[in-house]
């Protein structure tokens, strides 16, 4: 059983004026290999907008895969190499930016009109050097797509996005060896879950409350950082929670970062800024109804 390294409280962090929470990066961890970042944005909309009033607007990332899970409304995607793809709550966005690519993520039509609840996350996947020059490509899944796990009592069921899980796998392909999981607990519920002992784990807990490995107690907006000692995690629901666990084969590669843009060097860092200013990751220009 793996033993637990470190349980961090999301500290709110404001970005560009939208406030959100961040677990990862925090304070002295710079990533969890490969993970870079997570963040857990939640707010009601108002309505009366259009689409190009909210989210963000086209920019560009090369050098890894930026990931959004939905949990409540849709998200619309645009991006420089003509996708253009609606993702609704349950489903996932995925995209391996790999030489560069420039997108935009917006709330739907439909919630920036009238208003509801918006709620997702989005977590930064490192790319390995041989990949980081890739085609970019563009994967989404949604909820009915996803492949479903389902303890034995019915009462934790997992979405396994990528990866390999208990003989059944994920649709998305990655560009590492990963296993990325959405989990839903309902009071009572429990269940083990295997991981390889050399990938690093965490868990993220959107709400609710759990019970790991039969003795720790974690909560809402926290996440918990497992050491590489054990096979398996168990988990069990206090309250209903809703969580991500993110496992993943650590790259162990030095990593150089300039906002969208992750690298291995400075120089390569460089070379992106320019051959985003010179249009070399293409052109985004939206197209809303």
């Amino acid at each position: 059983m793996r033993t637990i390294r470190k349980i961090i409280d999301a500290p709110k962090v404001n970005m560009g004026g939208i406030l959100l929470e961040q677990p990862l990066p925090y304070r002295d961890i710079d990533q969890i290999d490969p993970f870079l970042l997570v963040h857990h944005w939640k707010q009601e909309q108002t309505g009366g907008k259009k689409q190009n009033d909210l989210g963000v607007g086209p920019h560009p990332h090369r050098g890894f895969s930026p990931v959004t899970f939905i949990f409540q409304g849709g998200v619309h995607h645009q991006d420089s190499r003509g996708n253009n793809s609606i993702v609704m709550e349950g489903g996932t966005q995925w995209m391996n930016s790999g030489m560069g690519i420039v997108h935009s993520e917006r709330p739907t039509k439909e919630i920036a009109e009238n208003g509801g609840m918006l709620e997702f996350i989005q977590f930064w996947v490192n790319a390995p050097a041989k990949h980081k020059m890739d085609i970019p490509s563009y994967q989404p899944l949604s909820a009915e797509e996803t492949t479903k796990i389902i303890s034995e009592d019915g009462k934790v069921k997992i979405g396994l996005v990528a990866g390999k899980l208990l003989g059944k796998s994920g649709k998305i392909k990655a560009n590492s060896n990963l296993i990325t999981l959405r989990i839903d607990i309902e009071k009572g519920g429990k269940m083990r879950i295997p991981l390889p002992e050399n990938f690093n784990a965490f868990l993220y807990q959107l709400d609710g409350k759990l019970k790991i490995n039969s003795s720790q107690e974690t909560s809402i907006k926290q996440l918990t950082w497992f050491n590489n000692d054990g096979e398996f995690i168990e988990l069990e629901g206090i309250e209903n929670t809703r969580a991500i666990l993110l496992s993943g084969e650590p790259i162990n590669e030095k990593i150089a970062t300039y906002g969208p843009f992750v690298m291995n060097t400075q120089t390569e860092i460089m070379e992106a800024m320019n051959d985003y200013q010179k249009g070399k990751m293409g052109v985004l220009i939206e197209e809303f109804e």
